[in-house]
């Protein structure tokens, strides 16, 4: 279930909880935002608070936090998944953060609104804790997964 068509990349993370994902997410996501990428962040639970919180620690300019905080960190699902219909030209990337059944829920959405032929990362950023000892099941649906240090390839 890597690839859905031929624009279309599917990548897993794992995180702890709110601040970790901020952790993992914020270095690839400043570098995205440096190759004009749009960023879209589909999140089971508001994290405007928690992403204020990391950004104020970390040594990113205060430009790129200016702007790494409008990418809209609340839970609001359909503004999100309207905005990826809409025709962006550019690599689209869609960081999908929850349980595991939101998770597969956004993801069937996504295909309802994701135009055919639009380039596009889909990140799933799973509950480590909800999915525990099944984290090896999971992991073998990608070829890669997003660290801290990027995306890896999976062997």
């Amino acid at each position: 279930m890597n690839k859905i068509g031929d624009a279309k990349e599917k990548i897993c993370a794992f995180c702890t909880g709110d601040y970790h994902f901020e952790m993992i997410s914020l270095p690839y996501i400043n570098k995205k935002m440096a190759n004009n990428n749009e960023i879209i962040i589909l999140t089971e639970n508001d994290l405007e608070n928690t992403v204020k919180s990391v950004l104020e620690k970390t040594n990113i300019n205060k430009e790129k936090k200016k702007e790494i905080l409008k990418l809209n960190w609340k839970k609001d699902d359909k503004t999100k998944l309207e905005k990826i219909n809409n025709k962006i030209e550019k690599e689209m990337i869609i960081f999908i953060k929850g349980k595991e059944k939101y998770i597969k829920n956004i993801n069937e959405n996504i295909e309802k609104y994701l135009p055919e032929g639009k380039p596009v990362k889909i990140i799933d950023c799973y509950d480590i804790e909800e999915i525990g000892e099944n984290a090896s099941k999971v992991v073998e649906k990608y070829n890669k997964i997003l660290q801290t240090t990027g995306e890896k390839e999976i062997v």
